[in-house]
């Protein structure tokens, strides 16, 4: 075969590759799993139902949830948070990264009780994929302030190919073992490192990443399974809860 024949099936090759990577977020997109309408000026924020009451539930409490990102971004990727409420607290506080308050020079960190801790994401519901309670809660409590202070992109978004919410999630991981955190295949953000690292931890915390820029990279751990990220979306296998993980989808079975 000649050099152009190799060209041109290396170009085939990649072009496949594309394809099969954006098929999962049009299907997402097909089957109303996101949505291009929408007014985010008039999406909804209401509380899911999701988190225990406070005045019912005395423990410490600490939550992590997941909603699709707001209009055609939600075919690709969700959106990350925090919810903790240490034992006795009549509140809990959010901690996330939110794009545009950084506009202008601002900090896109928001650590608040303003909102619902299970709020929908403009208008999407969220998805419980982390619930820690009691001693395993106040563990994480006793971290997360120093933890959400010392997030390096505080005055930085970029929602593809991060530094994002996800991004800002994925480091209280690494800095909180005690999290558990698994996020989902499709928070696109997660895989992006601190400046100059290519090698770094699992947001997990059980095993090991590398990454270049979150464009390219490969994770393996034992809760996220093997993760291969191409351009920033990321398909893989999970053997302990055992799954495929495909772009815009996530989870199959098991949704996020």
């Amino acid at each position: 075969m000649t050099m152009l024949g190799y060209f041109a099936k290396g170009l085939a090759w990649s072009a496949a590759v594309i394809v099969l990577l954006l098929s999962g977020p049009l299907l997402t997109l097909a089957f109303g799993g996101a949505t291009v309408r929408g007014d985010w000026r008039t999406a909804t924020h209401r509380s899911a139902g999701i988190a225990p009451d406070p005045a019912a539930h005395r423990e410490a409490i600490v939550q992590v949830y997941a909603s699709r990102a707001f209009g055609w971004r939600g075919a690709f990727a969700v959106h990350t948070w925090v919810a903790a409420k240490p034992a006795d607290a009549e509140h809990y506080t959010r901690y996330e990264v939110i794009g545009w308050r950084a506009l202008g020079g601002g900090s896109a960190l928001s650590v608040s009780e303003a909102a619902p801790p299970d709020a929908e994401w403009y208008g999407a519901a969220p998805v419980l994929i982390g619930d820690l309670r009691g001693v395993d809660a106040e563990a994480v409590i006793a971290k997360l302030p120093k933890a959400a202070q010392s997030y390096p992109y505080a005055y930085r978004y970029s929602a593809w190919p991060g530094p994002n919410s996800n991004t800002f999630v994925a480091h209280l991981g690494r800095e909180i073992p005690e999290l558990r955190l698994n996020l989902p295949s499709i928070a696109i953000g997660k895989d992006y490192l601190p400046a100059g690292k290519v090698v770094a931890p699992a947001p997990s915390g059980t095993g090991w990443q590398v990454s270049l820029g979150g464009i390219l990279g490969v994770t393996a751990a034992r809760s996220e399974g093997l993760e291969v990220n191409l351009f920033g979306l990321v398909a893989g296998v999970d053997v302990l809860h055992p799954a495929l993980k495909f772009p815009g989808v996530g989870r199959i079975p098991g949704g996020l």
